[in-house]
């Protein structure tokens, strides 16, 4: 998706006639299904002007422009693409990524590769402009197929701060980012010609319309899952290439990181992000490069589930290295600072204390979680979402971390909220939508609503549903599960192996997953025959998800709320003196809906729920 394409000449005239905001703001309202912000319409009349300027000092006329193009799977947009051919006959395509920075408006940041912008009202962490163009660089060659193609298409990458002076003493320019600046550069607002230079020796013998055709007829590469790639991120090299919050947040770990032989103080990083904005591939991403340094690194989750499944990925050796919160809870076997860093993914799930019914007595003594997690690392880093909180008994928050990091003196760094949508179609409305749905996310409807990139029906029967399911794992093995509320029993194998059928809706019926072992139920094929509880399929990602919304959340049309229904649970731990069963309940259906990166299907048991669904999902253009 693009936003504005025509060739410079066009593109210089609506700019000069002042249309080009106007164009842009009617594609944008066309495409999202509301208005543009005013400051974004701003941006584009200020920074478009500059562009212009910049390509009246060039021959180039016939060549194509985009602005404003949306990366595969994600809601990001690049600035500027511009095509054509160099003297050589090399196709090329040039991005650029515009600045209105001035040098007020940028500090130095602590951590290696951000730096400090005055956005809106507010000074935010952000990574170095250069670094931010690197990450679309790679992100099209990533999935943008026609780079892989003969003959090959040279992609090129700048920005342009065009408020912005160069000097040597001037952060955007300090030496520390010359290896970036080298490969990216900047071009500042002294720089038109050298820009306009720069586009002429890349795109001036040929206006590039084949180069053109070849990038709007090129194949997407299917977006990559977490799981199929694990074992080649933590043991060779780095798999996800991260944008912008992304690599605020790993550029943070690995600074902290740094600094943990120069310094005796602890540290403690703070990630927060909904479903789908990389959490656990940032959490991966940074492991495999810390351990690849020499570092102890232990990955700690609060999910059986994933964590064994990492386990099964990587070998039995990795125990070592993938633990359970529960596990740091003998400070005999894990001294304080005895780790280097301590990775807590899912931190939502972290629970009251560490103690079950098997703890020895001399080790119960009603110690924090939280506290055993901090104390047994130099730097601790936290991966978020209070909204998936699944349990009564988890407690995770960023509160209660934070008066933990306090009580050990820990530095506390809070990373600006992950936002970037990876699932889900790559929409981040699909997830505020779902929310609204499910009154978790309240205020005034906005005002169009955007269509969101995923396949989203609503089946009339689990028959129905089960087919779907079925035929897109035929398709694709693996690539798609089945779901369901916790509202049948979960019986243990039968003697010879089989599972029992305990998920019965009329005439339909299937088994849950392996009791014995639950934890396969998301990567192995056995898993394509079970249906999967929200404990088995947190933290897990699919193509498709199919749910079976059950009778335990219902909506009351009379009362006009969501009520819960304790006695259609069987998750006897979560409704047990509950008082907030509904808004645990919510959390469990936001968690199964935010599981699949093309398309979610549902069945509701409980008809005036579904038509409330049904008619809410119209209205939001989910379907």
């Amino acid at each position: 998706m693009r936003l504005y394409e025509d060739v410079i000449e066009n593109f210089k005239e609506d700019v000069s006639k002042n249309l080009i905001s106007d164009k842009i703001s009617n594609s944008y309202r066309e495409y999202y299904k509301r208005r543009a912000s005013p400051s974004e319409i701003k941006s584009w009349t200020n920074s478009l002007n500059f562009v212009k300027n910049v390509l009246e000092k060039t021959p180039l006329s016939k060549n194509k422009v985009i602005i404003e193009y949306e990366l595969p799977y994600s809601q990001k947009r690049i600035d500027v693409l511009l095509f054509g051919k160099d003297k050589e006959g090399n196709e090329n395509i040039v991005i650029i990524e515009l600045k209105q920075w001035s040098n007020d408006s940028v500090k130095d940041s602590l951590n290696e590769g951000n730096v400090r912008a005055l956005i809106g009202r507010g000074w935010r962490e952000v990574p170095h402009p250069s670094s931010q163009v690197e990450g679309y660089y790679w992100y099209l060659k990533d999935f943008v197929t026609v780079f892989e193609e003969e003959p090959k298409i040279l992609l090129s990458a700048c920005v342009y701060c065009h408020n912005y002076s160069k000097g040597e003493n001037e952060i955007l320019y300090h030496q520390k980012f010359k290896k970036e600046l080298d490969k990216y550069p900047i071009f500042s607002k002294q720089e038109m010609i050298d820009l306009g230079n720069f586009l002429i020796k890349k795109l001036s013998s040929d206006p590039g319309l084949d180069v053109f055709g070849r990038f709007n007829r090129s194949i997407l590469r299917p977006s990559r899952k977490l799981m199929e790639h694990t074992s080649e991120m933590i043991n060779n090299q780095q798999i996800f290439n991260l944008i912008d919050e992304q690599r605020t947040a790993y550029n943070a770990i690995m600074t902290q990181a740094k600094q943990i032989s120069k310094s005796k103080e602890k540290a403690v990083i703070i990630i927060k992000g909904g479903p789908g904005t990389g959490k656990s591939v940032i959490a991966l991403e940074v492991m495999g490069e810390l351990l690849r340094k020499g570092l102890n690194v232990v990955h700690a989750t609060g999910s059986s589930a994933f964590t064994n499944t990492l386990r099964k990925i990587l070998g039995t050796r990795s125990s070592k290295q993938f633990k359970f919160f529960n596990s740091f809870i003998d400070p005999t076997k894990f001294k304080e600072n005895g780790i280097d860093v301590l990775i807590c993914d899912e931190a939502h799930r972290i629970r009251k204390t560490s103690e079950s019914m098997y703890t020895p007595r001399h080790l119960k003594t009603g110690e924090p979680q939280i506290n055993e997690l901090i104390r047994c690392a130099r730097l601790s880093i936290f991966f978020i979402d209070e909204r998936q909180v699944v349990r009564p008994t988890e407690t995770g928050n960023v509160d209660l971390i934070k008066k933990a990091a306090g009580k050990f003196n820990a530095e506390i760094y809070e990373m600006p909220e992950l936002k970037t949508q990876f699932r889900c179609g790559g929409s981040g409305q699909y997830l505020d939508k779902i929310e609204k749905i499910l009154k978790m996310k309240e205020g005034k409807d906005i005002e169009f609503d955007e269509e969101v990139k995923m396949e989203f029906k609503i089946a009339n029967s689990p028959q129905v549903l089960k087919e779907l399911i079925s035929q897109k794992n035929n398709e694709k093995k693996n690539s798609a599960r089945l779901t369901a509320g916790f509202c049948w029993p979960w019986s243990k194998p039968n003697a010879d192996g089989t599972l029992v059928n305990d998920v019965k809706i009329g005439d339909f019926e299937m088994p849950w997953e392996n009791k014995d072992a639950f934890w396969r139920w998301a990567t192995d094929d056995s898993g394509m025959e079970q249906i999967g509880t929200v404990y088995t399929s947190q933290g897990f990602e699919f193509d498709y998800i199919g749910i079976i919304f059950g009778n335990d959340l219902v909506w009351d049309k009379e009362k006009k709320k969501w009520i819960a229904k304790p006695e259609n649970s069987y998750d006897n731990m979560a409704k047990r003196g509950n008082d907030e069963f509904v808004n645990h309940l919510k959390n469990v259906y936001r968690v199964l809906l935010t599981r699949a990166h093309k398309g979610v299907f549902v069945y509701f048991m409980d008809k005036d729920t579904e038509e409330y669904f049904t008619k809410k999902a119209k209205e939001l253009r989910l379907i």
